[in-house]
């Protein structure tokens, strides 16, 4: 009787060990997610913590948020199978498609519009009308990787005859948007690179970064891109398919409710999301090709 209860919980406990390795990855204690940071990392990292914590309480998991020191970084945590999601810019995720294995499922909209722009800007003073004006001037774009602070704007300039490595008086990289626009306000530069969400300049990095109204009209663009694929969210291919379903459903229904929505706004100046394809993305790829920036350069060039 005895050897056969011994026999009975042997049994049960080697039930209970296969099932806790055979458990789901939606049941995993660890969500590593990434950050791209479009403005200072710890501004990003402060207005990531209410999404943090959203995903804790929805997925009963613990959340591990890591904001990159620039772009190619959240590049390379995926590759490294560092994270699990992450958001990226247009040009990050060409990169990221390109060197990990991820697959983009959403992608922002602002004001329902899932596309965005690239803009130059200069001081409101300055004297400078055209891209041509900007020969023999200083001009900061924003980081390498960054899609309107560098690949469209570089773009534009190659389709006007224009290089900035000959052209140019000088050039910076300023490392972010915000850091950009302070760096044409202060009149560093003549002129640099950022984003617009719609090309009437009332929805900008200047309009967000400058609470000031009276330097906000310090700032004028003097060209716009083509409309450009909102940035996105990526998910590793190696994540539960369960897991990342749940994911998507989360981050669908910010879009759908206000407190959800300030989120978003304060995280990375968006309203929402909506579903998203890797052919989205083509013409990033094209602008890539256009501004002579090779894609494996561009991720070698930031390693030490």
């Amino acid at each position: 009787m005895v050897e056969g209860w011994h026999r009975l919980i042997f049994f049960l406990a080697l039930l209970v060990a296969l099932s806790a390795c055979g458990k789901p990855d939606s049941q995993r204690r660890v969500l590593r997610v990434g950050f791209v940071p479009s403005e200072n990392v710890q501004q990003v990292a402060q207005n990531a913590q209410p999404i943090v914590e959203i995903l804790e309480k929805k997925l009963a998991v613990e959340v591990q948020p890591f904001v990159a020191t620039d772009y190619t970084g959240v590049v390379e945590a995926l590759r490294a199978d560092k994270l699990d999601i992450a958001f990226l810019s247009p040009a990050s995720y060409v990169l990221a498609k390109n060197e990990a294995n991820v697959k983009v499922v959403l992608k922002s909209h602002r004001k329902g519009l899932a596309h965005y722009y690239a803009a130059i800007i200069t001081h409101a003073d300055s004297g400078i009308r055209t891209l041509g004006d900007l020969r023999n001037r200083t001009f900061a774009f924003g980081d390498p990787l960054s899609t309107t602070g560098h690949v469209f704007p570089k773009k534009m300039f190659k389709e006007n005859g224009i290089d900035p490595t000959k052209d140019f008086k000088s050039v910076l990289y300023s490392g972010g948007h915000d850091a950009t626009v302070l760096a044409v306000l202060n009149r560093k530069v003549d002129a640099g690179a950022t984003f617009a969400n719609f090309t009437d300049g009332k929805d900008a990095a200047w309009m967000q970064y400058l609470k000031n109204p009276e330097e906000q009209k310090k700032i004028r663009a003097i060209a716009y891109s083509e409309p450009i694929p909102a940035d996105n969210l990526v998910i590793s291919s190696h994540l539960d398919p369960g897991l990342a379903q749940k994911i998507q459903e989360i981050f669908l229904e910010l879009s759908r409710d206000p407190a959800g929505n300030k989120m978003l706004r304060d995280l990375y100046q968006i309203d929402g999301f909506v579903a998203a394809t890797d052919q989205d993305y083509d013409s990033v790829r094209e602008a890539f090709k256009i501004a002579g920036i090779n894609l494996r350069e561009a991720l070698q060039r930031k390693k030490p």
